[in-house]
């Protein structure tokens, strides 16, 4: 992993400590804070900041803080850090974290100071090559999931985990232990290390603080996140070691910026005074100062989930470059530098999207919020689910997603017209199978199908073909694509329908219920031995076994391979060992991801002509072998084809050239060359694979829920699994505690009875919950789940599952013996039922409770988060699935 080096450039610390407040508790230790810091960061052996690049804010009002932030941000341009020390506060639902200054008082919100809509908004226009953050204050976990919006790239660092409170601050003078401990390390820096990075002190602060606890008894865990960046930043040159002297190169540049910079600027001011003089009115002209820059058109791109990340960059080095910041002949000219367009990038599941375009009506008329003029909103109870809002350019990962969405959508009326423009990048698709294991008469490149499916049969390598959910993920559908319509090896012509067969053959031999995801991140996230959000399909709770083979992309394979973050696993610290790898498979003649640039233009749209104009630059870019294709190269995509039809060399930068990546970039890529009609008949045919199910989704309704924005999320997994409820499945809504029988912990109320197939009654359950029908008593899980695992034991049609909802077991002081043995052994008896839960509590899937309980049931695991929703539907689409052996 590289390191930046920010020394001799243009730098700023801004270090905001508040420690005297109007209404809230002071923070004494707080006020000492500054000094020190200031101290460390200005130290010689830190050697990164000189004196006057760190500024001290103790703000009393909101303006105060923003108004420091943002001549902090316009001024720094290599390095900008900024810190902060005192409250943080959040509502009942968890969100948008709020900086308390000195006149802060929760009850009035426009006293405090937003971390989405004023920290971030600015940070995210920061001109700097870096920017890191640290938040020492109360809920500073919270900071996590807004984050990820942000363009720049950004390090943050949060002091405690979501929804914790921390004493810092309250522990007298002296400062706070937090901030004594970030001193200490960034001065005496580390053993065996040349230098301080971020990284390095996130770890060192956890080790730090492994003995402190929070106000709630818990461990104090500091976390950390990266966004948009992949290497690490040097905060501290410091070491126990003897440090070399800093390169005259960094000296000079440093005398310069302290000593020149201010002067040659006045020089050249002065000189240029001069020859405006004598230049008359062209030195009038000159002298008028620069226009301010006016607002940037905003483009709204949606994608996928698994390539939000790689189009995030690629939007960023869009946004910075000469073609969207040049004066453009024939346009409105914008001053010289000036973003003419800003891109938001947003992803949503396949399955929304082809919602939001299927009613296109409704999705507009939301998205104007029922203005004077605007659309009329459709009349349906339901509104959509999350697509986000109405995009201008849509990046699936494949053309196959584009085809469907297609025909999900009216024939007449729409408001919204797609135009396919092309693909932008490509990324083969490929069948992970674990190092080590070796596949006898089967090669690397171009297998077909029906070998790889021998090959990993029962007497074979008893491989598990673990594969992304169609109904929620591109990756996934052209996968089933190939399998189905290429099975054989041969090429995939545009007309022929697939055989019902093969189709029955290849959903027998892909594992489940419970085994699918939302992407390939996500399941490979589950299989990746840190743990990640889920727990390992083959041994629940203990990481991935050597029997899974992953159906997933080639530049997911090489993300796991080289450990790069991947849906909710962080990247880690090196690449894993051979034996925890995959080598990648191609399968001969599958279809590889495309993602086609689909033109999203809108009825009535009163700008519609720039936005044409202003995808099109954005989409030449991408297709610039100087601009979007480095980018996305470099990210580990395949580009695309040469003018003679050649395939590109891969970017030297390319990930796929790492050989712990274990792919092969010189494997073919294979065009999409499949009709409408077949992506149609292909989902039919998977659903005709599918067996009947039933779910019954078993919600802990206790007012702990209430706390800490749980609700909310758990509401909002409910409602997704629901909306895996198809034609041949069945559900059923149980909460618990029951309010009529509080007295007995196994009582259940029966919401929604099971075997119901209308999800408009689930819905309004939900919504009276979301609206706070909650129980005063605590929540007994495993008398509860006892009572809805019997049900579910009975004889029924197709698979079973139960997806329990619950923020934790309160039954454990007043709990009958024996329970616990009773239900692991009911657990244990067939029929299977697999347990998918979703864990609010503080510790998530992490304990010991809830890994035997998906290991007891063969289910599943998945800590709460924003990520959990399309977790658990990815999950829940697979409890009807034809696959019936469990290796």
């Amino acid at each position: 992993m590289s390191e930046y080096d920010a020394r001799g450039k243009v730098n700023r610390a801004l270090l905001i400590c508040v420690h005297d407040y109007e209404t809230l508790t002071r923070l004494p230790a707080v006020e000492d804070n500054a000094e020190a810091l200031r101290h460390a960061l200005t130290r010689p052996g830190t050697d990164l900041f000189t004196a006057d690049e760190v500024v001290v804010c103790r703000p009393h009002r909101p303006e105060d803080l923003s108004t420091a932030l943002r001549t902090a941000a316009d001024e720094a341009r290599g390095l900008l850090l900024v810190y902060f020390s005192g409250h943080g506060w959040v509502g009942n639902d968890g969100a948008d974290l709020q900086l308390m200054v000195g006149a802060s008082d929760t009850r009035q919100s426009h006293t405090t100071v937003s971390w989405q809509d004023t920290v971030l908004s600015c940070l995210d226009n920061a001109r700097a090559d870096r920017v890191v953050i640290v938040l020492e204050c109360c809920y500073s976990g919270n900071a996590d999931s807004a984050f990820y919006a942000l363009r720049k790239p950004v390090s943050l660092l949060m002091a405690a985990q979501p929804n914790r409170r921390i004493f810092s601050g309250e522990e007298g003078a002296g400062g706070t232990a937090f901030t004594r401990a970030v001193v200490r390390i960034l001065e005496q820096g580390r053993a065996d290390r040349p230098f301080v990075t971020f990284d390095d002190l996130a770890g060192a602060l956890r080790d730090e603080l492994a003995d402190e606890r929070t106000p709630m008894g818990e461990a104090w865990e500091p976390r950390a996140a990266k966004q948009n960046t992949l290497d690490d930043v040097v905060l501290s040159f410091a070491t126990p070691e003897n440090r070399p002297a800093t390169p005259l190169k960094i000296r000079l540049r440093r005398w310069y910026n302290q000593h020149l910079r201010r002067r040659a600027k006045l020089l050249i001011a002065l000189a240029a005074v001069c020859a405006l003089v004598a230049a008359g009115l062209v030195a009038a002209r000159v002298l008028t100062p620069p226009a301010p820059c006016p607002p940037a058109l905003e483009l709204r791109l949606l994608t996928a989930p698994e390539a939000e990340p790689a189009l995030r960059r690629a939007a960023f080095d869009y946004e910075m470059s000469s073609l969207n910041t040049r004066p453009l002949d024939g346009e409105q000219d914008l001053p010289d530098g000036c973003r003419r367009a800003q891109i938001t990038v947003y992803s949503a599941a396949k399955d929304q999207i082809d919602q939001g375009f299927a009613a296109a009506d409704r999705w507009q008329g939301e998205a104007h919020g029922g203005a004077p003029g605007a659309p009329a909103k459709s009349t349906a109870p339901d509104p959509l689910y999350r697509p986000g809002p109405q995009p201008d350019l849509w990046i699936p990962e494949s053309t196959a997603d584009y085809e469907e969405a297609r025909r999900g959508m009216p024939s007449t009326g729409s408001p919204a017209t797609l135009h396919d423009t092309g693909p932008v990048a490509y990324s083969p698709l490929v069948v992970g199978i674990p190092a080590g294991t070796q596949l006898d008469g089967v090669e690397r490149v171009d297998a077909p199908w029906k070998d790889l499916l021998t090959s990993t049969d029962s007497d074979h390598q008893n491989l598990r073909l673990l594969r992304p959910s169609p109904v929620l993920s591109g990756t996934g559908l052209l996968h089933t694509l190939g399998l189905y319509l290429a099975g054989d090896g041969a090429p995939i012509g545009p007309s022929g329908a697939p055989d019902p067969t093969r189709a029955q053959d290849a959903e027998r031999r892909l594992v489940a219920p419970g085994s699918q995801y939302a992407g390939s991140p996500e399941l490979l996230c589950s299989l990746r031995q840190d743990g990640g959000q889920g727990q390992a399909p083959d041994r629940p709770g203990n990481g991935r076994s050597p029997h899974s083979a992953p159906l997933v992309s080639e530049k997911s394979l090489a993300d796991f391979n080289l450990g790069h973050a991947l849906g909710g696993c962080p990247a880690l610290d090196a690449p894993p060992p051979l034996g925890d790898r995959y080598y990648a498979y191609y399968p001969k003649n599958v279809p590889a991801l495309d993602h086609p640039l689909i033109r999203v233009d809108w009825a009535g749209t009163a700008d519609a002509a720039p936005r044409r104009a202003a995808v099109a630059r954005f989409a030449d870019w991408l297709r610039d072998p100087a601009g979007g294709q480095r980018s996305l190269t470099a990210q580990g995509y395949r580009g695309l084809p040469e003018k003679d039809g050649s395939a590109p060399r891969p970017d030297p930068a390319s990930p796929l050239l790492n050989p712990r990546a274990d792919t092969d970039p010189t494997a073919p890529v294979t065009r999409f060359t499949a009709g409408p009609d077949q992506v149609a008949q292909v989902l039919t045919d998977y659903n005709r694979a599918q067996r009947a199910s039933r779910l019954l989704i078993l919600m802990d309704t206790s007012t702990s829920m209430a706390d800490g924005g749980k609700l909310p999320i758990v509401v909002g997994a409910a409602a997704r699994a629901l909306e895996m409820v198809g034609a041949h499945h069945t559900y059923g809504l149980w909460t618990f505690p029951d309010p009529a029988h509080p007295g007995d912990p196994a009582a259940v109320r029966r919401a929604v009875p099971l075997g119901s197939t209308d999800p408009a009654p689930g819905r309004a359950a939900l919504d009276r919950i979301a609206k706070g029908e909650l129980v005063d008593h605590g929540a007994a899980m495993e008398e509860a789940l006892t009572t809805a695992v019997t049900e579910m034991k009975k004889p029924g049609e197709g698979n079973s599952a139960i997806v329990l909802l619950i923020d934790e077991d309160d039954g454990g002081p007043r709990r009958a013996a024996g329970v616990e043995q009773k239900l692991t052994t009911l657990l244990k008896e067939a029929p299977e039922v697999p347990v998918l839960t979703v864990v609010m509590g503080r510790v998530g899937c992490d304990t010991f409770v809830f890994q035997g309980l998906a290991r007891a049931s063969a289910g599943q695991c998945v800590s709460g988060g924003p990520a959990a929703p399309d977790l658990l539907a990815g999950l829940v689409a697979s409890v009807g699935t034809a696959g019936t052996v469990r290796r």
